[in-house]
């Protein structure tokens, strides 16, 4: 991980704890992951594992967005999900021992935090209660997945795709007078990317909606105006 150790990251600054994993943890084990945690300023676009790579480490998104994805053997890459803010990422790898099966890249300036896997696992067998936190984490990645699979693998219209993943980032969106807004992190290549589809038919099908006024779109910020309108584009 190409990334600058940030000194304003303090051990009082809790607010990235939204991961299910912390919340399982009893306030002795939280203060021991801290000691072992390192915190880092990235840039965006830091990778900070990639496919194939023998697991070093756990990386903690602290209130930030990172990019999981996957290439295949053409070079054609595949967004498999945007990591939520306080995800632990490389947690299965790190347990198995397995090089890890993604690329994890930030998508703009944040703060990451890292545990070597010896200091992760030594953490594991002190606290076994920490165990049902990795397998609450672990299970709900693999939810998320099971979504991102019925929204690919079972819907044929691009449209229908592109709703779906809106109404999906619109669980995180901020609700307002107008719709639900959603910082919109990813360009149209790489929404493209997430649906399996190209550029051009993203950027057809967004301005489609936004002529129907389902969405608006303004700079980064993409609002949900009308959301019932979305879910029937999204055949649900």
């Amino acid at each position: 991980m190409n990334a600058e150790v940030d000194p304003l990251i303090t051990a009082t600054n809790r607010s990235w704890r939204t991961s299910e994993f912390f919340e399982y943890l009893p306030s002795k084990a939280l203060n021991d992951f801290d000691s072992i945690a390192t915190h880092s300023s990235c840039l965006s676009n830091t990778l900070l594992f990639e496919e194939h790579q023998n697991p070093s480490n756990i990386c903690i998104a602290y209130e930030c967005r990172v990019k999981l994805f996957t290439n295949s053997n053409d070079s054609r890459r595949f967004i498999l999900r945007i990591a939520r803010p306080g995800e632990i990422l490389g947690l299965s790898s790190v347990i198995t021992g397995n090089p890890y099966p993604m690329t994890a890249e930030t998508l703009y300036q944040c703060t990451v935090g890292s545990v070597s896997r010896p200091d992760f696992l030594d953490f594991l067998n002190r606290y076994p209660e920490a165990y049902k936190a990795v397998a609450c984490e672990l299970s709900l990645q693999q939810d998320e997945a099971c979504a991102r699979l019925r929204t690919i693998g079972l819907t044929h219209c691009t449209s229908a795709k592109i709703g779906r993943l809106l109404l999906e980032w619109c669980a995180n969106g901020r609700k307002t007078v107008h719709g639900t807004r959603v910082h919109l992190a990813l360009t149209h290549e790489e929404i493209a990317e997430c649906i399996g589809a190209s550029r051009e038919t993203v950027t057809r099908v967004l301005s489609d909606f936004r002529r129907r006024r389902i969405v608006d779109v303004r700079g980064a910020i993409l609002t949900v105006i009308d959301r019932e309108a979305l879910e029937i584009c999204s055949d649900l």
